[in-house]
């Protein structure tokens, strides 16, 4: 019990002072140089380009005389003198970057062509299925076959089926555009594979 006490009674000191107001000041800054209230702003002349390397010296008559033969050479020699430099210099090999899963648009890279050939060849796994027509009468019907295999709620699927012809669903399997296909003809409506 006069071991708690003694500790009750001993108060523990801030380690930092609670006013610091006077020290935050910047005159205690060694480099602080207080501004004249009465003097003009100083006017900077910008040049016309910010450049933020600063101004370069000219190339030296040795590096011209190189560009010049360098650009003499012929292209198949050009193509050489970056694995040479490379090689020279002990740079490390660049790796090629994966772009497996990239869409490189048209261009594609230069496989492009070959792939899009091995396409046309290979047999076609996905399909489209598009809502061509159905009959007035038959229209819930096809409202609620649609909403079955789209996931999609009254409202949206109704906005869908009145945009006849409108794909329903894309990048299916055979079976399974054949299946919906028949649940639509079923329900009253026209529907096709693309």
């Amino acid at each position: 019990m006069k071991f708690i006490a003694l500790l009750r009674s001993i108060r523990a000191r801030p380690t930092l002072p609670e006013i610091t107001g006077p020290l935050q000041s910047r005159s205690f800054q060694p480099d602080f140089v207080p501004r004249d209230p009465n003097a003009k702003p100083k006017r900077y002349k910008y040049p016309p380009f910010y450049d933020p390397y600063g101004p370069k010296p000219p190339p030296s008559d040795k590096i011209i005389k190189l560009a010049e033969q360098i650009a003499a050479l012929a292209p198949e020699e050009r193509i050489q003198i970056g694995p040479t430099l490379r090689e020279r210099l002990r740079h490390p090999k660049m790796q090629p970057i994966s772009v497996e899963g990239m869409d490189l648009g048209p261009q594609g890279g230069p496989a492009a062509g070959s792939a899009k050939a091995e396409e046309k060849k290979a047999e076609k796994t996905a399909f489209d299925v598009k809502l061509e027509k159905f009959d007035a009468a038959s229209k819930i019907k096809v409202i609620k076959e649609v909403r079955t295999f789209t996931n999609l709620g009254l409202k949206e699927a109704k906005d869908l089926v009145e945009k006849v012809p409108v794909l329903l669903k894309q990048g299916v399997t055979k079976e399974e555009a054949n299946d919906i296909i028949e649940k639509i003809k079923a329900a009253g409506g026209v529907a096709v594979l693309e």
